[in-house]
């Protein structure tokens, strides 16, 4: 994600999102560069607006996070209804062996 970061910050100060100062900035932040994946971020963002990514990706995390809080209800949910199936069948196994002792 640093490495992301990096080539933002980069871009939004003005700076070409290149393999000398996307390196630059992660050292400067105390990170330790991997050139390959250096090399690798470049080589994606050759040719990409960045300005445009960043706007749409700004609109599409809106819905996705109304999408997420009702699956975050029901995600919730689901664990209590576990814990009761789990609490019936460990009750119903108990009754099983108490009906082998008399």
């Amino acid at each position: 994600m640093e490495y992301v970061y990096a080539a933002l910050l980069l871009h939004k100060a003005g700076k070409a999102v290149d393999e000398a100062g996307v390196a630059s900035v992660l050292k400067a932040a105390g990170v330790e560069v991997n050139e390959a994946r250096v090399k690798a971020l470049v080589a994606a963002l050759e040719g990409v607006n960045i300005d445009e990514a960043i706007s749409k990706a700004a609109f599409a995390a809106a819905p996705a996070a109304a999408a997420a809080a009702p699956a975050a209800g029901a995600a919730a949910a689901a664990p209590v209804e576990d814990e009761k199936k789990k609490e019936e069948e460990e009750a119903s196994g108990m009754e099983g062996l108490g009906a082998l002792f008399g």
